[in-house]
């Protein structure tokens, strides 16, 4: 317990120190993952929505294979997104992309998307059968039906960003294998937590884990209170 409370009381020495090294790790890992899920909501919600309410043949095959790709491992991603950056034999080598924060997010979204379409297929589903008939009897086209039962499933999407934002704030794997762990470049808590373990520098690591622990409490309740208050009314 005496080294726990150590580590406890380091994490509080550096965020008070007001480190700028320490401050742009964390502000990268909010970056990055703020980036990497909104762009995974733009993309999973619509198609969720779609896949929810659409009726065709294969449709369990598929709502199959994106409760599979929830939890696809990261290093998985990782690997199949270095494999299309690369230099060597990606077919998107030309764009110089490896080692950098847009390859960072670019996986992060792959992590992401199907965490939020699965959820949203499932809210969708929970909602009440007599929603969607009366949006139509009502003269809901097929943009103006998908928006409102979205609103109407609003909390429980809500829910599933939180769950995508803290799977991609915790997330090491991939992030570190297509972004290299650049000191000052691509270097985000996760990264840097993995680094000091190698390193030895366990109460360091641990220090840091506390760190990303708290802010993960502190945005994960900011984001639920904004679910539950105006911006979702």
């Amino acid at each position: 317990m005496i080294y726990f409370r150590e580590a406890l009381v380091m994490a509080i020495k550096k965020l008070l120190s007001f480190d700028p090294e320490l401050y742009g790790i964390v502000f990268l890992s909010l970056k990055i993952s703020t980036i990497a899920v909104i762009l995974s909501a733009v993309i999973g919600i619509p198609i969720g929505a779609v896949i929810a309410l659409k009726d065709f043949k294969g449709k369990n095959i598929v709502v199959n294979v994106i409760n599979t790709l929830m939890g696809i491992p990261p290093v998985v991603v990782g690997l199949i997104v270095y494999i299309l950056l690369s230099n060597q034999f990606g077919i998107l080598g030309n764009l110089r992309l490896l080692f950098s924060q847009t390859a960072m997010v670019i996986a992060q979204v792959m992590l992401a998307v199907p965490i939020i379409m699965g959820l949203t297929i499932v809210a969708i589903h929970g909602l009440n059968p007599l929603l969607r008939s009366t949006a139509i009897s009502l003269g809901a086209n097929r943009f103006q039906l998908i928006w409102t039962l979205i609103g109407e499933a609003r909390y429980s999407i809500g829910s599933s960003i939180i769950v995508a934002f803290g799977r991609l704030l915790a997330e090491v794997g991939a992030v570190m294998m297509v972004g290299g762990n650049i000191r000052f470049q691509t270097r985000v808590m996760t990264t840097a937590i993995a680094l000091h373990k190698g390193m030895g520098e366990f109460q360091e690591a641990l220090a840091l884990g506390i760190i990303l622990l708290f802010l993960s409490l502190l945005i994960t309740s900011g984001i639920d209170m904004i679910r539950r208050g105006k911006v979702w009314m």
